[in-house]
């Protein structure tokens, strides 16, 4: 495998037959002042014949969907990869802009690692196995005692209504879901209507139970079901802590149970709430009142204008501060420094 790429030849354009070898695996910036080549280079030559030869190995029936791409002017290359192609663009700017979002490689890489990432577990790192239902009902079963709901996740974070999968469902006859958080019984509510804009998170109730070991056959049929429905997943909520463990037939932690719903994109997008940092919603910063700035002058009292947000004219808080002085028992006269 050639570790370069060779140009022969490159006449597109304004080009003088360019000869030239780009070193694979490095980052390869061409220069030059404007009209000398540069794009002709890039995107007309290498980037074109990368997608040339791209669409003439898909099926003859797609490529009838897709146009006739010209051979670029240039006698050969040889050691192209499949390429990717960012045209230049000025692009909107906002808190959440990053150089990726920008360039828009980052729908790239995010399709890149929901298909290509290896799943590891966040506590000890070792990469997660798949586990049959028997083995999921084992790790069920270590909850012993407790009182479960065991629920398939079939829509998870995603826009739309979904009445027609909710009306296919109660066909087969299941009733019982937790819309975004919400329990709904359809056979006593009806179908509930949903904004196709926003998105949502549906679970169907399979079951409700004591886990004991005596009802393993009960958990592994819920199990099996859930799994079937959601295509892979198994939820478990415990009845009074609402909390959840997320189980798979994928991928799962032996150890520490460590598991994932089906590895999507918007799993590594900032911008959904599924992959979003949940301590600065994606922002990358986080905001938070530094006590210092608010009282700068920890010596002078409430009254004197301790609190520089608030200072000693803004007479509106006033009776406030006088209601909570005697509800809590301080002193507005005393410096802040010795207030409880």
């Amino acid at each position: 495998m050639l570790d370069s790429i060779l140009v022969r030849g490159a006449r597109e354009h304004n080009l003088k037959s360019i000869n030239l070898d780009i070193p694979k695996n490095k980052l390869v910036v061409i220069t030059g002042p404007s009209g000398s080549g540069k794009s002709s280079l890039a995107f007309n030559t290498i980037y074109a014949e990368g997608e040339r030869r791209y669409l003439e190995s898909v099926s003859t029936y797609a490529r009838q969907f897709l146009g006739k791409m010209n051979k670029p002017d240039v006698d050969k290359i040889d050691g192209l990869s499949p390429a990717i192609s960012l045209e230049q663009s000025a692009g909107k700017f906002n808190p959440r802009s990053i150089v990726a979002t920008v360039t828009e490689i980052y729908d790239y890489l995010r399709l890149l690692f929901a298909r290509c990432g290896i799943p590891t577990c966040y506590v000890c790192g070792r990469e997660l196995q798949k586990f049959s239902i028997d083995e999921i009902v084992d790790r069920i079963l270590q909850f012993d005692g407790n009182r479960i709901t065991i629920l398939s996740p079939i829509v998870y974070y995603r826009k739309g209504t979904f009445r027609h999968t909710i009306e296919e469902l109660q066909k087969r006859g299941f009733t019982r879901f937790i819309v975004d958080g919400e329990f709904i019984d359809v056979d006593d509510v009806g179908i509930p209507e949903l904004d196709k804009n926003v998105k949502h998170t549906i679970d169907v109730v399979i079951d409700r139970v004591k886990v004991s070991k005596d009802d393993r056959s009960r958990i592994f049929d819920s199990v099996d079901i859930a799994i079937n429905l959601s295509e892979g997943s198994v939820v478990v909520e415990f009845f009074d802590s609402k909390n959840r463990v997320y189980f798979s037939d994928r991928y799962i932690c032996p150890e520490h149970l460590v598991s994932y719903l089906k590895i999507e994109p918007n799993l590594f997008s900032f911008n959904s709430p599924v992959g979003a940092c949940p301590s600065c919603s994606g922002i990358g910063e986080k905001y938070e009142f530094d006590p210092d700035l608010i009282v700068p002058d920890k010596n002078l009292s409430i009254r004197e204008g301790a609190i520089k947000t608030i200072g000693k004219h803004q007479f509106i808080y006033w009776d406030e501060l006088n209601a909570l002085s005697k509800k809590y028992n301080f002193s507005l006269d005393v410096p802040f420094k010795d207030l409880p």
